[in-house]
């Protein structure tokens, strides 16, 4: 589970990052990755007792968690490492263009939702004609009231058109849901919550919620 020293690990890395520092403290890291590794073992047990693409996929938990390292080679930024652990679950692991369910994990900063976010233009584009075919679907998946409980913020896009997208019309109900470049859903945790006894049962219940959203997504992607 996730502990203090793993928050700890983190708000040190931020502070200090640097190889030199981060081989210095390797064992420390080592300790960390650990706990988020077991917390992702038991999200995958989990998510796949209520998600039979997920429960099918036979994923090693490796494949579905964010390597530590950044790549620097066309950013300004070029300091060597993520002060976060990032997971997302989904068919085929971390690099799948499915709908899926995630978790990061930093200090201060830690959410969880799930969806598909800045998918390529062709998958993009097979989302879109799945809200716009089936709007009515889509419209009672967004609009359930645990779904609103867990999410009052609703379906975030990750970035939105000004217009409607190329090939769809202009007066479609679902036009403003067209207009959006990715869709997932982002609930924030404070540290008290990540360190509490209960807070993997607290990702089930979240990633239970997401699930009708990102089973949508995928049955036009399947």
């Amino acid at each position: 589970m996730i502990t203090r020293d793993t928050l700890a690990f983190l708000t040190k890395l931020k502070a200090n990052n640097d190889r030199n520092w981060f081989e210095a403290n390797r064992k420390e890291y080592q300790s960390a990755y650990a706990d988020f590794f077991d917390t992702v073992v038991q999200l995958l047990a989990g998510v796949s007792a209520f998600d039979d693409e997920i429960a099918t996929s036979g994923l090693d938990p490796k494949s579905c968690i964010m390597r530590i390292n950044r790549d620097i080679r066309f950013s300004k930024d070029k300091s060597p490492y993520k002060t976060n652990f990032f997971v997302f679950i989904a068919r085929d692991g971390r690099k799948s263009p499915f709908g899926g369910y995630y978790f990061h994990l930093e200090p201060g900063a830690s959410f969880a939702g799930g969806g598909i976010y800045m998918p390529e233009p062709a998958v993009l584009d097979q989302v879109r004609r799945q809200i716009d075919m089936h709007f009515n679907e889509w419209q009672t998946v967004v609009s359930e009231k645990t779904f609103s409980s867990q999410f009052p913020e609703g379906v975030l896009p990750s970035g939105k058109l000004s217009r409607p997208p190329k090939g769809f019309d202009a007066s479609s109900p679902a036009v403003e849901y067209l207009k959006f470049k990715g869709y997932y859903t982002q609930r924030f945790f404070s540290d008290k919550e990540v360190i509490s006894a209960g807070f993997t049962d607290e990702l089930f219940r979240v990633f239970r919620t997401v699930q009708p959203l990102v089973g949508f997504i995928n049955e036009r992607l399947s």
